[in-house]
């Protein structure tokens, strides 16, 4: 955010509501049909739509695929670019493991491989968080002198290891190459400070692939992400806002704790959110809703299976609207197209309501209808200032 903007920014109660659909962004299966959001019945974020201002954002650069550590970085009005974070840091602080400065952490996949060590199933079928707990038990065994390892569960089939001792670096290639059918790659230096980091890389896939090596469908892992902790300036003092995160999954409360959110712990569903939600309406003036399993069903490749999802989201809809937020955006981090199971490049559609905005002519909420709506195409990091304004949280600039 520039100066100018920063010094325009005042303080006061009024409510944002920020709704996030992971991945919500999609494809038609057939060219000429519809998207997984177009598809949904989506009765009251149509209702909403009609009401709003809507288009398209970008999180990170025209047909650029972005991660969903910078695309939230985005929506939460940081510029992606200026503050890069790994994987690894977002997985250690979503599980509130206490990194300390010079430690590298990455984030860990149980995934399977073959006879021949290629990778069949990057995820190891998704496995039960409990199974995930107890193969960490087990990748305790490794030893490596001269630093200490720390393995610890993330959530399903997700975990990371830290790696702490003198002169770490993350300057270190990820192992998985996101692709099946293929070796996993050897971790490898970028820089010349990560030499020493990426032989301890290698050193603990190597040990952990012996402890796994009988355990199918777990018997091998992929990290990707090495990572220090970065220095990031807190929400408080960038945008004068209190705010606080609902997220189920640990890696939205690692990278909403990066920006200073509260995160609360022991949120297992929408209706926890909801409940949490109206418990502290008073408290905080800037809420992030976090739903995970639209872009889980998009990675696995489930058309219908996201559309459910988007369902889900849309039966919440009413309960959040009864409580008069100023100003509620939906939207999404980014595109995950069941047709293509992976993140995207795609533009994702918005809606930004609010007491004194200009509705459009935007008739529901898809890709084709935002498209059509006043904002067209905006950058990611712009939606948070259209939320600071329709929440009267920015003052008139000059005389």
């Amino acid at each position: 955010m520039n100066e100018l903007l920063h010094n325009l920014i005042v303080k006061n109660d009024k409510k944002i509501v920020l709704l996030v659909l992971d991945g919500v962004g999609g494809l038609p299966l057939e060219r000429g049909g519809l998207t997984e959001l177009e598809t949904a019945k989506t009765p009251h974020l149509d209702n909403l739509a009609k009401e709003s201002e809507c288009g398209l954002h970008i999180p990170i650069d025209k047909g650029v695929a972005p991660g969903s550590a910078p695309g939230h970085l985005a929506l939460f009005g940081y510029e992606p670019l200026h503050f890069p974070i790994g994987r690894g840091v977002v997985a250690a602080t979503g599980i509130g493991f206490p990194m300390k400065a010079g430690d590298v952490a990455a984030r860990m996949n149980f995934a399977t491989r073959d006879a021949a060590g290629n990778i069949t199933d990057r995820r190891a079928g998704r496995i039960p968080t409990e199974k995930c707990a107890e193969l960490c038990e087990l990748l305790k065994k490794v030893s490596i002198p001269g630093v200490e390892v720390f393995v610890q569960p993330v959530k399903d089939y997700r975990a990371v290891v830290v790696f702490r001792g003198a002169g770490l670096s993350d300057k270190v290639a990820d192992t998985d190459t996101q692709l099946t059918g293929v070796k996993p790659l050897d971790p490898l230096a970028t820089e010349p400070e990560g030499e020493k980091t990426a032989g301890i890389a290698k050193e603990f896939i190597k040990q952990t692939f012996e402890i796994l090596k009988d355990l199918h469908p777990t018997n091998a892992c992929l990290l990707r992400g090495f990572a220090s902790l970065p220095h990031i300036p807190a929400m408080k003092d960038l945008f004068k806002l209190n705010p606080l995160a609902l997220a189920v999954y640990p890696d939205y409360k690692g990278v909403s704790r990066l920006v200073g959110m509260n995160a609360i712990e022991g949120i297992k569903d929408l209706n926890d959110q909801m409940k949490i939600l109206k418990e502290n309406w008073g408290s905080y003036d800037y809420f992030f809703i976090h739903h995970k399993y639209t872009d889980s069903k998009g990675e696995d490749g489930n058309f219908d299976g996201k559309v459910k999802e988007i369902e889900k989201v849309d039966a919440i809809i009413p309960e959040i609207l009864k409580l008069n937020p100023d100003v509620v955006i939906v939207t999404g981090d980014h595109s995950t197209p069941a047709v293509m199971a992976a993140h995207s490049g795609h533009p994702v559609p918005f809606l930004i309501h609010a007491e004194h905005i200009r509705p459009d002519d935007t008739d529901s909420f898809g890709e084709r209808a935002c498209a059509r709506g006043l904002w067209v195409n905006i950058r990611t990091t712009e939606l948070i200032q259209l939320a600071l304004s329709y929440a009267d949280k920015i003052v008139k600039y000059g005389a």
